[in-house]
């Protein structure tokens, strides 16, 4: 039986300070925007983009935004080294679902006549 080591991200006060400054300047920008409020809108908006941006390029300087990155290119990574099927295969599979989709729908519909006409017709004696 192998054991998954258990990785432990150390923070250090440097990025929790990191990420509270990017957190405060997200919450910056939204009460900025709000407080131009009597401003032009191309104001308020280039100033939300400022602060957004200023606040999206601390959270990257800290570990958890480099984290965030590195998983990011790995998931990149990985999508390339997908196998997508061929414009034939596509459209075959594609076919094989509605085939199948019809024939159970064609199974349901003809279930339920039957048991409509089992319990209306033969049990209670309903005729419509």
């Amino acid at each position: 039986m192998s054991t998954q080591p258990q990785v432990e991200t150390v923070s250090t006060g440097a990025d929790k300070a990191k990420l509270a400054g990017s957190v405060a300047l997200l919450l910056a920008s939204i009460v900025v925007f709000y407080y131009l409020g009597k401003q032009d809108l191309w104001l308020r908006v280039l100033a939300l983009l400022a602060l957004l941006g200023a606040a999206v390029a601390l959270f990257l300087t800290s570990e958890a935004g480099r984290q965030l990155v590195a998983f990011g290119r790995d998931a990149v990574r990985e999508t390339k080294k997908v196998v997508w099927p061929s414009r034939k295969e596509a459209t075959q599979m594609t076919g094989y679902v509605f085939a199948f989709v019809f024939a159970m729908a064609l199974y349901m519909w003809l279930t339920d006549k039957t048991l409509e006409w089992v319990i209306f017709d033969l049990v209670l004696g309903w005729r419509h």
